[in-house]
C-alpha cells in the first residue's frame, strides 16, 4: 500500500452494539480485524476518528433519508445504534455524531482532519454503498487520498457493496485495499514513543 503523508483511520458507522441484532452488518471476524487495526493505529500514532450516525426517535433530524429504501434507522438509545462492542473512542479521540450519510455533511470532520494535518484517510465501517460511499466522495472532493479496507466494510447487500467499491475505485484508482495491506503499512511505521 503506497501512502505518503499524514494519515487518519476513520471508523464510519461501525455500529450494531453486540452485533446480535438486525442493525449489525458486521461479522465477528470483521470486528476482531477492526479492533486489531484500531489498536495498531493507536500504537503507531495514527489518529482514529469515530463516526456514528444517530437520529432522535421523533425523526425530525432524519431529513430525506426516509425517501429511499431505508426506514427509520440509527435511533438514539437503540442498542443497535451503538458503536460495536469492543470498539469506540478512548482518551482524546474524536467521536463525531452525524445526521446524514456523509461523515462530512454538517459535522466537524473536515476541521478535525485539517487540525491533524491529514492528507490520507483509511475508511472502515458501513454501509459501503451508503455512508462509506458518500464519505469517500466528499473526501475526494476535499482532495484527501482515500483508502477503503474492502474486507472491513459491509454493504446493504453483496451486490451493493461490490458496486460501491467500483464507484470508489473510479474516484481514485488506488483507493481499494485490504486490511492486511493496511496492517502491513502500519507495521512499517516507527512506533510512537
Amino acid at each position: 500500500m503506497n501512502i505518503s503523508g499524514k494519515t487518519a483511520l476513520v471508523v464510519v458507522d461501525f455500529q450494531g452494539g453486540d452485533l446480535s441484532g438486525p442493525a449489525a452488518a458486521y461479522g465477528r471476524g470483521q470486528l476482531v480485524k477492526a479492533q486489531t487495526m484500531v489498536a495498531e493505529c493507536r500504537a503507531q500514532g495514527v489518529p482514529v476518528v469515530w463516526i456514528q450516525e444517530v437520529h432522535k426517535s421523533h425523526l425530525t433530524d432524519i431529513g430525506r433519508e426516509l425517501d429511499g429504501s431505508e426506514g427509520p434507522h440509527c435511533i438514539e438509545g437503540n442498542p443497535g445504534t451503538e458503536i460495536a462492542t469492543g470498539l469506540g473512542p478512548v482518551g482524546e479521540e474524536f467521536h463525531i455524531r452525524k445526521r446524514r450519510y456523509s461523515s462530512f455533511f454538517a459535522t466537524e470532520l473536515d476541521i478535525v482532519l485539517k487540525s491533524y494535518g491529514v492528507e490520507n484517510l483509511i475508511l472502515i465501517g458501513g454501509f459501503t454503498d451508503i455512508c462509506i460511499l458518500y464519505t469517500s466522495v466528499d473526501a475526494h472532493q476535499r482532495d484527501f487520498h482515500i483508502r477503503v479496507a474492502t474486507d472491513l466494510t459491509a454493504g446493504s447487500s453483496v451486490q451493493a457493496h461490490d458496486d460501491a467499491l467500483k464507484m470508489i475505485n473510479y474516484l481514485q484508482r488506488d483507493a481499494l485495499v485490504t486490511s492486511d495491506e493496511v496492517m502491513s503499512w502500519l507495521g512499517e511505521l516507527a512506533p510512537v514513543a
